[in-house]
């Protein structure tokens, strides 16, 4: 059963739904009637509930999809398909630091905090105050604000932490900032980037060869939903087709020459 201060989420028969968080006394107030917050606290998840007008709604816990959709947002958030493949793919985890840079509404970052759990940190770049105040205020909604460091500043200028175990650029020209992801980044870690258009691929690439970073992937996410109707089963009218490019690399130590013997950065 949901408690006092969780989130809850109401799907009501033709897929339309609200997520919000329960406050004693509070109401929701839809287009099919008004829902007492308290009325939900006694019943578990996965029931019925009725509006004041007798309509009915599904009562469920929302998954971290649901939750990055409804961010509110003053610019295009990245999306679930997107995240999705990038926590797996940058290894973000449990009591991991990650660094950010923009910060945007704050979707991705949403997601870094969920997955980097209490004990780890999200420290996030933005350059636009009113950017950074919208998207503290989205992870605030959610609870998520005490596992991120948000910093406002130009990233040109470098970032202030250092052995970051990832580090994730959704920026114009991410391809001017890869000596200043070098420096953040520990040995190894982890890179990614998210492009909308192949020349700015190209140049980020170019980027990533001249300081030397390995294991390049690149590629792109397509989803397609299907009507779960089982006479009828068929792919949905629209499909969420391209949203941006993902690249990944990994900041290999550098290498220098000493009186003819090879040696790394780290002596």
């Amino acid at each position: 059963m949901p408690n006092l201060n969780d989130l809850v989420q109401l799907i009501d028969p033709r897929g339309k739904d609200f997520i919000f968080r329960l406050q004693a006394g509070g109401a929701l107030h839809t287009h099919r009637g008004v829902i007492r917050h308290d009325d939900l606290l006694d019943k578990p998840f996965g029931s019925r509930v009725q509006t004041h007008t007798g309509d009915t709604f599904l009562m469920v816990q929302p998954s971290l999809h649901d939750i990055l959709l409804k961010t509110r947002r003053n610019t295009t958030i990245m999306y679930p398909k997107d995240i999705g493949f990038l926590l797996l793919n940058m290894n973000i985890g449990a009591g991991q630091h990650v660094l950010e840079a923009g910060t945007g509404s704050g979707a991705l970052t949403t997601a870094l905090a969920w997955a980097v759990g209490p004990q780890g940190r999200v420290t996030t770049y933005e350059a636009r105050q009113s950017m950074q105040d919208l998207a503290r205020k989205n992870l605030t909604r959610l609870g998520l604000e005490t596992r991120v460091t948000f910093k406002l500043g130009d990233i040109a200028e470098g970032f202030e932490e250092r052995n970051a175990d990832a580090l994730f650029l959704d920026v114009r020209t991410p391809e001017a900032y890869i000596p200043q992801v070098r420096q953040a980044l520990k040995p190894g870690g982890f890179f990614g980037s998210l492009i909308p258009t192949a020349n700015q691929v190209s140049a980020l690439l170019r980027a990533l060869t001249e300081h030397n970073f390995a294991f390049v992937t690149v590629c792109e996410i397509l989803l397609r939903y299907y009507k779960p109707v089982p006479d009828r089963l068929r792919p949905q009218d629209r499909m969420v087709a391209h949203t941006g490019y993902l690249v990944f690399a990994r900041p290999m130590v550098e290498e220098t020459v000493d009186g003819g013997r090879q040696t790394t950065d780290d002596g």
